[in-house]
């Protein structure tokens, strides 16, 4: 049976559909930035250390308790907007990236072949993979913009 979780660390364990995650500081922080940045929600990933913690507060927790940087201000502000596109909800949406990517890179680490150093990816439920670049809402229209 191959394991549905996936572990980085212990700094943050997240669980979001029936899994549970645990991922180190540096892998969870990247992973938020990322779905962010991909959402639209931010421009790009340059962000500092202060709306980092924002975004990783809000994927955490499902909210920001204390915002520390404008980031964090603005989605406290704006909340009622920035929380729902299109019925589509935004802590929804960066968790789902997250888990997508952890979940992801776990099926290629479990398909990598040191024999050959290379990997294939095994669908769990054994039938013929499909990857592909699902679409995801946009948080473009409201991006956070310093």
């Amino acid at each position: 049976m191959i394991e549905a979780n996936y572990v980085s660390g212990d700094d943050y364990v997240v669980e979001f559909l029936g899994y549970r995650f645990a991922f180190n500081r540096t892998d969870f922080e990247e992973r938020v930035t990322a779905a962010a940045v991909r959402l639209g929600l931010v421009g790009d990933n340059e962000l500092d250390d202060d709306e980092t913690a924002d975004l990783v507060e809000l994927v955490e927790r499902d909210w920001i308790d204390e915002p520390r940087s404008g980031l964090g201000r603005y989605l406290v502000r704006h909340w009622e907007r920035v929380s729902l596109v299109g019925g589509e909800s935004l802590v929804y949406w960066l968790k789902k990236l997250v888990f997508r990517g952890a979940w992801l890179d776990h099926r290629v680490k479990e398909g990598w072949d040191d024999d050959s150093s290379d990997f294939g990816y095994r669908d769990p439920n054994g039938d013929r993979a499909l990857l592909e670049l699902a679409p995801v809402p946009s948080w473009h229209e409201m991006q956070f913009r310093r």
